[in-house]
């Protein structure tokens, strides 16, 4: 369990140090904000394309075997993103180092699941993820003061450390799970054709875009919006880090408890904390307070949307775990685009938040059709 954790682990450290590094890539490689944007939007393309892809097609590789191949994959690709000299080459890089990314929590979520006593499913798959929310805190704020004293590729090659680590781990401590049953391609397939699957994934799309539009840009808001000194950013990336990790534990038990109402509480409560962070932006210490509330509540959605996606994908559980992450990569992506559009538009560096709290709104509205028609198919 320790050494899948320290898998998520290396896995949010890169998912989230490169918001806090895109000015220094900006500069180094003369390109706008919203184009340096461009690297968070390949990595989610990479996560998007590479988790049900990989997923659907490894069905009958054993998963310990899968869990290294990813793991290897993970690492070459922040080698190369380390060595790149060109922004190409990098945005490249950053597809590439995607691509394991919802692979990799898919089988390790549901492998931690499987070993999990009854009734402690969403524990298991929080503790699993445990390891990307203590990136968030750990993690992202050293490879940022890596970055800002050695240069972005420091980063990078902070992270490719981390993933042969999870490699080494992985191979001396990952059991074989032999009890967990091989699956073709045409089974895991099957889970498109669940409408469930499909309304989940689409709440978790939607609703948590906002969180992404926010993060995508904390750099700016903070320091040209809010007046932080740059050299403090660290600290609002760790607040938001604790945050996560607060919210990570607190999502598991609520996933446990009663898996509906925990969405729908997570969703009203990513709405409110982001219009209040519209207004707490304009200055460092209120600001940094409630963006440790975004990462608390956004983090707290995801072990319940996990756990619902295994609950209704019948026997194509690997790639509804899978889709999970590419539903949240999509909301990375769209999030950051929304932000940068938001931005470019001359509204600016606080108003993606409002623009994100919207986004919440929109998941809440399709939260409760989902669960109506799932208690009606379940009644009949």
């Amino acid at each position: 369990m320790l050494a899948l954790a320290l898998g998520g682990f290396a896995i949010g450290t890169t998912e989230f140090v490169s918001m806090g590094l895109l000015p220094l890539i900006a500069e180094d490689f003369t390109v706008t904000e919203d184009q340096a944007g461009h690297i968070i939007s390949a990595y989610a393309l990479g996560v998007v394309v590479g988790a049900p892809v990989i997923t659907a097609l490894t069905g009958l590789v054993p998963r310990r075997r899968l869990l290294l191949l990813l793991m290897l994959a993970f690492t070459l690709g922040h080698l190369v993103a380390a060595l790149a000299d060109n922004y190409p080459l990098l945005l490249a890089a950053r597809f590439l180092a995607g691509l394991p990314h919802g692979a990799y929590f898919s089988v390790a979520g549901l492998s931690a699941a499987s070993m999990a006593p009854p009734g402690q499913r969403g524990r298991a798959v929080a503790f699993v993820g445990m390891g990307l929310s203590v990136a968030t805190v750990a993690g992202v704020p050293a490879a940022q003061a890596l970055g800002q004293a050695y240069g972005w590729a420091a980063a990078y090659a902070l992270v490719a450390i981390l993933g042969l680590a999870t490699f080494t781990a992985l191979w001396f401590l990952m059991p074989h799970m032999t009890q967990m049953a091989p699956t073709s391609a045409l089974t895991e397939l099957g889970a498109l054709a669940r409408s469930q699957v499909w309304l989940t994934l689409a709440i978790g799309t939607v609703g948590f875009g906002g969180m992404f539009a926010v993060y995508t840009y904390i750099s700016w808001t903070m320091t040209e919006h809010a007046g932080l000194d740059l050299e403090w950013m660290w600290l609002v990336l760790m607040a938001y880090g604790v945050g996560s990790v607060l919210g990570n534990w607190f999502g598991g038990r609520v996933a446990d408890r009663n898996l509906e109402y925990g969405i729908l509480f997570a969703l009203v409560m990513i709405a409110v904390v982001l219009t209040g962070f519209y207004f707490s932006s304009v200055s460092p210490v209120p600001g940094t307070f409630n963006f440790a509330l975004i990462g608390f509540f956004g983090s707290s959605l995801v072990p319940s949307l996990q756990i619902r996606l295994m609950d209704v994908a019948g026997d194509a559980q690997t790639l509804a775990a899978a889709l999970n992450h590419s539903a949240l990569n999509l909301a990375n992506a769209g999030g950051a685009a929304l932000g940068g559009v938001v931005i470019a538009a001359g509204l600016g560096y606080s108003a993606p938040a409002l623009a994100g709290a919207g986004l919440a709104v929109a998941a809440i509205l399709i939260w409760f059709p989902t669960v109506w028609l799932r208690r009606r198919a379940t009644i009949r």
